[in-house]
């Protein structure tokens, strides 16, 4: 199973809110900004989506509209990842009939599972479906480094097509590469490691900071592939103040911040335990953004 559909930069899009509700309106303009901004995919209901806090039939709506306003524009990643297997192929049937390229499942966050446990939970998810799959692993929310080995493992079901490596070591991302087939898709999951994994052999990243500027990023990505490292490390150091802007607070408040000062969504609302960046963070937000000349 090919796994270039997953290439360049995806953005795990936020969620807007309004009153506590899915401002939908807000969310399908958020979309376009995106498209039309160079993102090469969509990934509702991520860890920035703040998946944790909708209810399943939110969660099952966000990918609907998100779905209905791509409208086969770019590929459409859909986050279903949750702590109980059952739950995770739930949501998996739930929105199987929607045109989605794919799933973004990330490890079982709060059990701490064994690996063995892990790998039978990818292995139950990726059975109930024959489009790709994408595992996420992020030991600092869930509480369980995916090992190498599992990942190694892991690669040979077949439509277990990559990872977002989120583990934020450099050595790990070196070892998955060397061991895993050149056409499983790895991803940087923490964004000022971007440059970093593309000149390492990887494929792209799934990013938060992308939510600004996605065809800059990409076309780091795309320097580094068309072997222009000197212009690759330029786009990286260009874009390394934003990088670090956007997770001063936790993620997603400043990506929020920075879509509402931009005028793409409404309201920069979370949901507790979330809030808004402090005032102090929204300042640099708007630093970084006159920076790069956006407002």
């Amino acid at each position: 199973m090919s796994s270039v559909e997953f290439e360049g930069v995806f953005v795990p899009n936020v969620t807007p809110f309004a009153e506590g509700e899915v401002d939908e309106d807000s969310l399908r303009r958020l979309v376009d900004y995106l498209i039309d901004g160079g993102a090469s995919g969509i990934i509702p209901c991520g860890t920035t989506g703040e998946s944790a806090t909708l209810s399943h039939d939110e969660h099952v709506r966000v990918i609907e509209v998100v779905v209905d306003q791509v409208a086969g524009r770019v590929p459409v990643v859909a986050g279903v990842g949750t702590n109980d297997t059952r739950e995770t192929i739930g949501l998996v049937e739930r929105v199987e009939g929607l045109d989605l390229q794919g799933y973004l499942v990330v490890c079982p966050y709060y059990n701490r599972p064994s690996q063995d446990g892990i790998i039978k939970h990818f292995r139950a998810v990726s059975g109930v479906t024959d489009r790709p799959v994408l595992v996420y692993n992020i030991p600092t929310r869930t509480g369980r480094n995916i090992d190498v080995g599992t990942v190694v493992e892991l690669s040979r079901i077949p439509n277990i097509v990559g990872i977002k490596d989120a583990s934020g070591d450099i050595n790990q991302t070196m070892s998955i590469l060397a061991r895993t087939s050149e056409d499983f898709c790895v991803l940087s999951g923490e964004d000022h490691l971007l440059f970093s994994i593309c000149c390492l052999g990887g494929h792209g990243g799934i990013m938060a900071s992308a939510h600004v500027l996605p065809g800059e990023f990409l076309a780091l990505c795309n320097a580094v592939g068309e072997g222009d490292l000197d212009g690759a490390r330029r786009l990286h150091f260009h874009l390394l103040p934003l990088v670090r802007i956007m997770f001063k607070e936790p993620n997603p408040s400043p990506a929020k911040a920075a879509m509402k000062l931009l005028g793409v969504i409404d309201s920069d609302e979370l949901r507790l335990p979330l809030m808004a960046v402090s005032a102090a963070c929204r300042e640099d937000i708007a630093g970084v953004l006159h920076g790069l000349k956006l407002i």
